[in-house]
């Protein structure tokens, strides 16, 4: 036997072992990894700010807590002040659903022939009712189930929040760390990639905010002309939904307030369909091209294709994940790919061509208009 052959089954065999125990310890360790992951995006989202007003003379330590906490407060406040509210509109909903069905019913019976039973309505919203009243039982019942997951959520969302610190706090000096394990070729590469990640990450997160801001306040203006109730809880998830789940988020966002105001009364209904599709066109063709011009704007199939992928791969960590990661490498291959001029192509070289002379008639036109 070649001396060469024992060698080659013992570095196969520990290669083998050496994989196996990488499976294993990121199998068990998936919980803290993927809060690693969430942290580190976290952190590209928060530095931005922090950047900013670290070159205002702000410690960068200090920056950091302040902006961390308020992104932690909003989240809270958004979460504290939407669910209770969905968990309220649904009760009501299907509470009102007999007085509904006996209202509707005249038109029914005059324009298509037939109606709906209330009797079988209400029991049916009864039946519902009391599914959702035996659900939340189980749940309360379940206490130590409970508490297990609550502990285990908690740690999760404190592993985010000191990584994100740490993360964002000592940002310079973690890149000098990285960095000294590359050559010097490579490490003007790697500064920019992460640079412009950071940048572009930040500055799309923060254009959506801005966006859900300026939405929520005109939703809250137009539910609040409308004498709709818990208006402001309503347009903050409006601001939210609708900014932050691409292409179908609208829909989503404005089908809960469509639905309280159908209870309420059609012509309310009806005007606030009017306002979100006015609204959206608005926003679409004016305040979005405006705000995200200086960021990372992102092509709606592509936001919700990241999505798709991010739930499929990883789960609910995949779908808050999906879009920065999407932007993110977005960023990346905008930035270090090379792209040239495209030859050949009839489409391109006819609206190359319209170009040209639509410029050529803008130049004779100013001569014109100089001569004169």
């Amino acid at each position: 036997m070649p001396p060469w052959i024992p060698r080659l089954l013992v570095l196969l065999v520990v290669t083998v072992l050496v994989i196996l125990a990488l499976l294993y310890a990121v199998r068990v360790l998936a919980g803290f990894i993927g809060a690693l992951v969430v942290a580190l995006f976290v952190s590209f989202a928060l530095e931005p700010a922090v950047n900013w007003l670290a070159a205002r003379g702000w410690k960068r330590s200090l920056a950091t807590l302040l902006v961390l906490t308020a992104s932690v407060a909003v989240v809270g406040v958004v979460i504290g002040t939407v669910i209770p509210l969905l968990i309220q509109q649904v009760q009501s909903l299907i509470r009102s659903i007999p007085a509904w069905l006996e209202e509707v019913n005249p038109f029914l019976e005059r324009w298509f022939g037939f109606s709906f039973s209330g009797d079988s309505a209400l029991s049916q919203s009864q039946d519902l009712l009391g599914m959702l009243t035996s659900w939340g039982a189980d749940l309360a019942g379940n206490v130590m189930g409970m508490a297990g997951d609550a502990l285990g959520a908690l740690l999760q969302l404190l592993t985010v929040v000191l990584f994100s610190y740490y993360f964002v706090a000592q940002g310079p000096q973690l890149r000098r760390v990285l960095l000294s394990f590359f050559r010097p070729s490579r490490q003007q590469e790697i500064l920019r990639t992460w640079d412009v990640a950071v940048d572009k990450t930040g500055g799309y997160l923060y254009s959506r905010l801005l966006l859900a801001v300026i939405s929520a306040v005109f939703t809250f203006l137009m539910l609040t002309i409308l004498r709709l109730p818990s208006a402001l809880p309503l347009a903050i998830w409006v601001g939210v939904i609708s900014q932050f789940i691409p292409t179908v988020g609208t829909y989503l966002a404005a089908l809960i307030p469509l639905v309280l105001a159908l209870i309420d009364s059609p012509v309310k209904a009806l005007a606030l369909l009017i306002f979100f599709v006015v609204y959206q066109q608005v926003e679409n063709y004016l305040l979005a091209p405006r705000i995200t011009s200086q960021t990372m704007d992102m092509h709606p199939a592509v936001a919700f294709g990241s999505v798709i992928a991010g739930t499929a791969l990883f789960g609910a960590i995949g779908a808050f994940l999906a879009i920065p990661g999407a932007a993110i490498l977005q960023a990346v291959v905008w930035t270090s790919v090379s792209r040239y001029e495209v030859v050949g192509d009839r489409f391109a070289n006819r609206v190359a061509a319209s170009r040209a002379d639509s410029f050529v008639r803008r130049a004779a036109s100013w001569v014109r208009r100089r001569r004169r």
